[in-house]
């Protein structure tokens, strides 16, 4: 198990030989790792260029200072930017780079993330209500928590967390806020607990797993910007070049694939016409359509169990 707990940061380099052997990489390319996290990924890119350079994006500064340890002797081969990866075509743009040969994107929280309790992540520490990726950024967990209204908190519990109780915790929520604001983790835990029926809360995940979920991919936008990102890497891949996804809960990977399926299909007249007249061609071909992690790898980190990876290569 591969850490990068020197300097405090932990995580786990989810599918790495399969993501890494999947970009085929060039010795002399450009790739892009859009979430280095602790530098797993990037690591293993780095070690198969020469002449190629790697930009490593990431939004978290102690992510970004675990990646430039783990990184260490490789300052040729790298460059780190502080930047969500939504804004890929402007970093790149920014380097003066217009094509890559490959890319990957980690749709996953950090070990580090979920285990600092500070972060606010984790239904099973006390912590104030963050979830902010980038702690530079002002909206947090507690602004969704406190100031959303009851038909807006249903909302992110439904479409974020597939929350089937929604209605009921978001009810909770609202009517706690009569009394007072909810500040901690654990305070938001315990009341949606409370307002689930007793049967929900018998064997399986933790109760509260699917709305701490849904708050954080609210707090940072997280499935919003995945379609138009993909969109955008492709476009900036080189024929030939591959982009790696690694998605963690169906929501993800369901854009994931729809987007890759969009892009390889071409064509979107419909059915009925007897010939193509939108004049769309297939971008991209598809290689790795929902690989699982191997049963060693979860046996190593069980966090790993619901990791897809998916793989496309520039037509």
């Amino acid at each position: 198990m591969e850490q990068a707990e020197n300097i405090g940061f932990s995580h786990y380099s989810v599918m790495k030989s399969e993501s890494i052997d999947a970009l085929a990489i060039k010795e002399d390319g450009i790739y892009v790792d859009c979430t280095c996290g602790g530098g797993g990924h990037s690591l293993e890119i780095v070690k198969r260029l020469k002449s190629g350079r790697l930009i490593c994006i990431d939004q978290d500064d102690a992510a970004l200072r675990a990646a430039g340890q783990r990184l260490a002797g490789y300052e040729d081969r790298y460059i780190t930017v502080k930047s969500n990866f939504s804004n890929v075509s402007e970093v790149l743009k920014s380097l003066d780079i217009e094509k890559i040969d490959g890319a990957l994107i980690d749709l996953g929280v950090s070990s580090y993330q979920l285990d600092t309790a500070e972060r606010g992540f984790s239904y099973m520490k006390d912590a104030p209500l963050d979830m902010r990726m980038d702690q530079s950024q002002a909206f947090s967990a507690y602004q969704v928590v406190n100031d959303y209204s009851e038909q807006e908190l249903k909302r992110v519990l439904y479409d974020w967390g597939e929350e089937k109780f929604a209605p009921q915790i978001a009810r909770a929520i609202v009517r706690k806020r009569e009394v007072g604001p909810i500040e901690t983790t654990l305070e938001l835990s315990e009341l949606i607990k409370s307002a689930m029926p007793p049967k929900a809360k018998v064997g399986g995940h933790h109760p509260a797993k699917k709305s701490f979920q849904a708050i954080r991919i609210e707090v940072n936008r997280e499935l919003d910007i995945i379609e138009p990102t993909l969109r955008a890497l492709i476009y900036a891949l080189k024929p030939g070049g591959r982009l790696a996804v690694i998605t963690f809960h169906s929501l993800e990977d369901r854009i994931t694939k729809q987007t890759f399926a969009s892009l390889a299909k071409g064509c979107t007249c419909p059915p009925s016409f007897p010939v193509c007249v939108c004049g769309n061609k297939p971008q991209v071909k598809l290689l790795e359509k929902g690989r699982a992690p191997s049963d060693r790898e979860l046996e190593e980190n069980p966090r790993s169990r619901s990791a897809r990876l998916r793989t496309a290569e520039k037509l």
